[in-house]
C-alpha cells in the first residue's frame, strides 16, 4: 500500500468515474452488511472500459480489492488483499484516503477457475491496539495455525505490525492483543524456506512511514525519503518458531546494483519504495518490490534469503493507476503474479486484483509482464 501524489507521476487512467454502492451481502453464514460511508462496491463500469487493452481481467467485481498476497493452502490459492473503500477521506500525500477497514479472504480452486469470498476474516475494531487504515497483509501456515499479518495505525497513529490467527485459512482470524514487539512501517510479507525457518520483510517510505525510524527512533518529522546518500532499504526478521514476533534484531535488506553498491537515494528507477515480497526458484531467493513513484515492479536475486539481493530487472511494468503492488506463487508446476490496477474503478483508490503467468528464464532471470496491451 502507498501513497498518493500529484498527476504528474499518473499512468493513464480512465476518464469514466463509476458509481459506488453500499455492500450487503452474507458469506459463510455471517452478516457482513456495512453503511455506505465503511464500503463501497464496483458498479458494473466494466463495459464502459476498453477490456482489451488488459492483459488480465479483474479477478472480484463485487468488491474492490488490492495488494493480493497469494499463497497455496490445502491445494488451494488463497488470496489475502486489502479492502478498498470509498471512505470519502480527502487525498493527500500520507495515504489517509486508502482508509481500509477489514479484510476479506478469496480462494481458488484453479488459476480460471471460480473465486469464492470467504467473507470478513479480521476488522480494525476487533484489534484492541488499532486505530486506522489496514493496509496491505501477508498469510502463513505453521504449527497447524494460519497467521494473518497486517500493518495498521495504532492509536497514536504510528504503523505497526499485528498478527491474528485461525485454524482456518480463510478465518475469521483473532488478532494477538499488542502489535508485534520492534515492528513498524507496514507492507509485511513472510517467507518461510525449506528448512522451515520463516522470515518477514516489511517496511514502505512516504506514508509507510519507513523514513521515520531511519535513526532507530520515530522521528514525525523525517522528510518522505532523502534526496542525498544511499537510498532507505526494506527491513526483514526472523521470525519465533511461534510465527507470534520476532527471533532477533530487525535488519536491512541489502539491495545492490550490477556492480554491488547500494542504489543512491536518487535512482527512482531502482529504489526500494514498499511491497517486498519473496519466492525461491531453482535455489536462488528472488526479493521483488515496488518502486513507488515509478510504478514498477522490479527483482534481485539472492544466494541467501537474508541477501544480499542483486538487482536484475523489472518484472512488472506500471499498471494502470498509482499503486503498484503484488505477490509471486507456484501452483499445479506454474508461477503465477497476483498484482492490481484501477480497470473497475479508474480511481486511484479503488482498485482490483488480477493474475497472469509469469515465466522465469533459462539463466533464472524473469521475463518482464505488461499489464497493457500495445
Amino acid at each position: 500500500m502507498t501513497k498518493f501524489r500529484t498527476a504528474k507521476y499518473l499512468p493513464l487512467v480512465l476518464v469514466a468515474a463509476s458509481a459506488l454502492n453500499s455492500a450487503c451481502q452474507k458469506q459463510d453464514g455471517a452478516d457482513t452488511k456495512t453503511s455506505a460511508d465503511e464500503s463501497s462496491t464496483p458498479a458494473a463500469t466494466t463495459s464502459q472500459t476498453d477490456t482489451s487493452k488488459y492483459l488480465s481481467q479483474p479477478l472480484v467485481k463485487d468488491l474492490f480489492t488490492a495488494d493480493p498476497s497469494a499463497h497455496v493452502f490445502n491445494g488451494k490459492i488463497y488470496i489475502y488483499p486489502s479492502h478498498d473503500t470509498a471512505a470519502g477521506t480527502p487525498e493527500n500525500d500520507n495515504g489517509d484516503h486508502f482508509d481500509m477497514r477489514d479484510y476479506h479472504v478469496f480462494s481458488m480452486d484453479d488459476i480460471n477457475g471460480k473465486v469464492t469470498d470467504h467473507g470478513v476474516a479480521l476488522r480494525v475494531k476487533d484489534i484492541p491496539w488499532a486505530g486506522r487504515q489496514l493496509w496491505a497483509p501477508d498469510a502463513a501456515f505453521k504449527n497447524g495455525k494460519y497467521y494473518l499479518y497486517f500493518p495498521v495505525k495504532d492509536k497514536q497513529d504510528v504503523f505497526r505490525i499485528g498478527v491474528a490467527t485461525s485454524t482456518s485459512p480463510s478465518g475469521p482470524f483473532k488478532a494477538e492483543p499488542k502489535p508485534i514487539e520492534g515492528s513498524f512501517s507496514m507492507d509485511p510479507a513472510v517467507f518461510t524456506d525449506e528448512d522451515g525457518t520463516s522470515y518477514m520483510y516489511f517496511g514502505g517510505i512516504w506514508g509507510g512511514q519507513l523514513q521515520r525510524w531511519a535513526t532507530g527512533k520515530y522521528d514525525s518529522t523525517a522528510a518522505p525519503e532523502p534526496t542525498t546518500g544511499n537510498a532507505l532499504l526494506p527491513k526483514m526478521a526472523k521470525m519465533r518458531k511461534d510465527m507470534l514476533g520476532f527471533d532477533g534484531p530487525v535488519k536491512d535488506v541489502q539491495i545492490l546494483d550490477e556492480n554491488g553498491k547500494p542504489f543512491p537515494a536518487t535512482d527512482h528507477d531502482r529504489r526500494f519504495f514498499e511491497a517486498a515480497w519473496v519466492h525461491k526458484y531453482n535455489g536462488k531467493y528472488y526479493f521483488s518490490y515496488s518502486t513507488g513513484d515509478t510504478h514498477n515492479i522490479v527483482y534481485a536475486i539472492g544466494d541467501s534469503p537474508t541477501g544480499p539481493f542483486t538487482y536484475k530487472g523489472v518484472l512488472l511494468k506500471p499498471v494502470q493507476g498509482w499503486t503498484n503492488h503484488h505477490s509471486v506463487v507456484e501452483f499445479k508446476g506454474k508461477w503465477y503474479l497476483f498484482y492490481h490496477d484501477t480497470q473497475l474503478s479508474g480511481k486511484t483508490h479503488l482498485r482490483n486484483v488480477k493474475v497472469t503467468e509469469l515465466t522465469h528464464n533459462p539463466d533464472g532471470t524473469i521475463q518482464t509482464i505488461n499489464p497493457l496491451k500495445s
